[in-house]
């Protein structure tokens, strides 16, 4: 294993054991001054304070969390991994159950510490394992999705695509 693959699987040995003892410290410790962890369900926080404050808030919903990543890769600036992220809920509608969904992380390193940490993961399948009614749920993704119709990324792809169909159309 690389040096920089080495380093990286403990990071996230250090950032899912940070998760799981509520250690809002060393959490925000892993990430440079002004990082950014861009949360699927709370947003983006940024500064060790408000990452610290953040992980806070996984408790109001949730406890017991497990945080388990797989087939990490890193270049020493870009590091990827599968998950599989598990709590126990404390939300009325499945308070005591266990919500249960994977997803992917993405985070950017600099000097050693997380830049900017994101993340993608059916929000769907940990709405309903919640109990939430269906009409909260669409509501709820509908939201998520008008914004991300806004996000730098999906401006940046609706300009890619419209070249690619023009040039599609040039072609026929």
């Amino acid at each position: 294993m690389s040096d920089h693959a080495q380093q990286f699987v403990e990071l996230l040995a250090r950032f899912s054991s940070a998760v799981g003892a509520r250690d809002t410290a060393a959490l925000a410790s892993l990430f440079a001054p002004d990082g950014t962890y861009d949360d699927y369900f709370f947003g983006p926080h940024t500064g060790r304070s408000e990452i610290a404050h953040m992980l806070d808030r996984f408790y109001d919903g949730g406890e017991a969390f497990v945080w388990q990543f797989t087939e990490p890769v890193s270049n020493g600036e870009l590091g990827y991994a599968r998950y599989a992220f598990s709590y126990r809920s404390r939300e009325p509608e499945s308070t005591g159950e266990i919500i249960v969904f994977e997803g992917t992380s993405r985070f950017r390193l600099k000097d050693g510490f997380i830049q900017h940490y994101a993340e993608v993961f059916d929000r769907g399948v940990a709405f309903s394992q919640l109990g939430y009614a269906p009409e909260r749920i669409v509501k709820l993704l509908g939201r998520y999705a008008k914004g991300f119709r806004q996000t730098e990324t999906a401006r940046h792809h609706m300009a890619y695509r419209d070249v690619q169909i023009a040039r599609r159309k040039e072609q026929a």
